[in-house]
């Protein structure tokens, strides 16, 4: 199911500038019972990327209506919903349009089936040899620009591996290809720096709020490979599958530890609360 600028159809202008040279930014977002999780936070990011990148940004309200519109056919308990922004179509050459007139593209997908034992038991992870570039003006934002998060996830193939750990230039770590990375050391909550590199998530900044919340303190740092693997506990995050600990980079195993657990119980309440308040 596709809505594409509010019509329901299934392809997209050739001269497209996010075809041509992924000029526009996306969301990704839970569906859970035809409520979209956090929509009102996907929708805030989305504007604030498309602010940076000087793109026209669609209505807001207009942009949740079509989304509730699509997702309200959704026969499945869980399903997927994906935004895309770009800046439209204007014909070849890097030069943006005089008159910009934004595409939006909403998409329904099916949930992926991961099994339970990745939230409960946890993930086996490994490092990446392809490096994440920095540049500070588009470091944060969820831009259309994967490539390198592409050729990450092409270094391995197979179930025995669920997520690859993302280091920058500078061999600091920065995230997961489609995830945020925490690591959990002498009682305290670390995450990396995203002021030159990586993808600044929605579930990402619940968790840091939440901890906060909580009285857990919670340091934004760069780090090492070498401090990754001396943690207490380590897990990654997304809008999709809410927090999976690591139970194993390579050759270093980690318990699946109490603190993560318990952020694990304040996220999901957190999202209780938020398909609560839309019933």
């Amino acid at each position: 199911m596709i809505l594409i600028n509010g019509e329901s159809k299934g392809h997209i202008d050739i001269t497209d500038r996010g075809f041509q040279y992924g000029d526009g930014l996306f969301e990704t977002l839970e569906v859970i019972d035809g409520h979209i999780v956090f929509l009102q936070r996907h929708l805030e990011r989305l504007h604030s990327g498309c602010l940076r990148l000087h793109i026209p940004f669609p209505d807001v309200q207009l942009i949740g209506f079509e989304a509730r519109q699509l997702c309200r056919s959704l026969s499945a308990k869980r399903a997927v919903l994906k935004i895309i922004v770009t800046r439209g179509s204007g014909g070849r050459g890097y030069r943006q349009p005089d008159v910009i007139q934004a595409t939006r593209a909403l998409s329904l997908h099916p949930y992926p089936d991961y099994p339970a034992s990745y939230s409960k038991q946890g993930i086996v992870a490994r490092f990446c040899t392809t490096r994440l570039g920095l540049n500070p003006a588009l470091a944060g934002i969820k831009h259309l620009n994967r490539l390198e998060q592409v050729m990450a996830r092409s270094e391995w193939t197979g179930a025995a591996i669920q997520e690859g750990l993302m280091l920058d230039i500078n061999d600091y770590v920065i995230e997961g290809t489609m995830t945020n990375l925490f690591y959990i050391k002498n009682n305290s909550l670390y995450t990396a720096i995203l002021s030159q590199a990586g993808v600044d998530g929605i579930i990402r900044n619940i968790i840091i709020a939440l901890s906060v919340e909580q009285g857990l303190p919670v340091v934004e740092h760069v780090f090492t490979r070498d401090q990754l693997l001396s943690a207490d506990e380590v897990f990654v995050c997304n809008s999709i599958i809410g927090i999976w600990p690591i139970k194993q980079i390579e050759a270093t195993h980690f318990s699946v530890g109490p603190i993560t657990q318990a952020i694990q119980i304040q996220l999901n309440e957190f999202t209780s609360r938020d398909i609560d308040n839309e019933q």
